[in-house]
């Protein structure tokens, strides 16, 4: 059994499993989405837009694509090789750990599909926030896309087998002190693997929380990517957009 003791999201990622177990991912729901979220904002032509943990680089592609000036950046020295090939004069991918502020100030900084809640240690969330907050000009503003963790625990699918290129994906899941756990096994050419997805289940108000101590102003919350009102109960999605 092959098993890696790293930190869950430096081993996970940096694999092509991950990849491969979340391919089927909609690509159009996610493009709408980016595309709602720049309307509303109202970022101006060519802003420039900070792509927080942007794995491959696939939406910040598509930011650059209809006009923004964007930097992606990821722990994930995999995915940032990848990503460099799609690289022009306005879209730049880095090797970056985002609970530390970036050398430059965008209009809008987005962290994405819920890249945030992984860490260990607790203050590196906090530390994350305050370095949105660092990253962001005068005008900028920050967006959390997390998912909702009441209706994922009230909705919480025990076990299941997801089948994706002839590996077989054996995932459990439950919650255990405070986090979302998911644990992943699977063979491939006659080896056996496992993975764990740790995601910490933060609350509207566990945000709040963090707001407050990081020193930004929470502005709107939505429950869904076409920017619907966020319901604790029924939204799939928590996003929350401050400055």
């Amino acid at each position: 059994m092959l098993k890696d003791d790293t930190t869950w999201y430096a081993s996970w990622f940096n694999t092509p499993f991950y990849h491969i177990l979340y391919k089927d991912r909609d690509y159009a729901e996610g493009e709408n989405f980016m595309y709602n979220l720049t309307e509303y904002l109202n970022i101006p032509e060519h802003g420039k837009i900070l792509d927080l943990a942007c794995g491959k680089g696939r939406h910040a592609i598509y930011l650059n694509k209809i006009g923004f000036n964007v930097t992606g950046v990821d722990l994930s020295k995999n995915s940032i090789t990848h990503a460099k090939q799609f690289e022009n004069d306005t879209l730049h991918f880095n090797v970056h750990d985002m609970c530390k502020p970036y050398p430059e100030q965008f209009d809008a900084v987005f962290n994405l599909f819920t890249s945030f809640g992984y860490f260990e240690n607790e203050e590196d969330n906090l530390n994350t926030i305050k370095a949105i907050k660092e990253d962001l000009n005068e005008y900028g503003f920050g967006v959390i896309d997390f998912l909702n963790s009441e209706y994922i625990i009230d909705n919480l699918v025990e076990e299941n087998t997801k089948t994706v290129e002839g590996i077989d994906f054996h995932q459990k899941r439950r919650v255990e002190n405070g986090y979302i756990v998911k644990d992943i096994s699977f063979t491939f050419e006659g080896k056996e693997f496992e993975f764990q997805e740790r995601v910490r289940a933060l609350t509207l108000a566990d945000f709040e929380a963090l707001f407050e101590k990081a020193g930004v102003y929470l502005l709107d919350v939505f429950g869904d990517y076409k920017l619907n009102k966020y319901h604790k109960k029924t939204s799939e999605r928590l996003i929350l957009i401050f400055k």
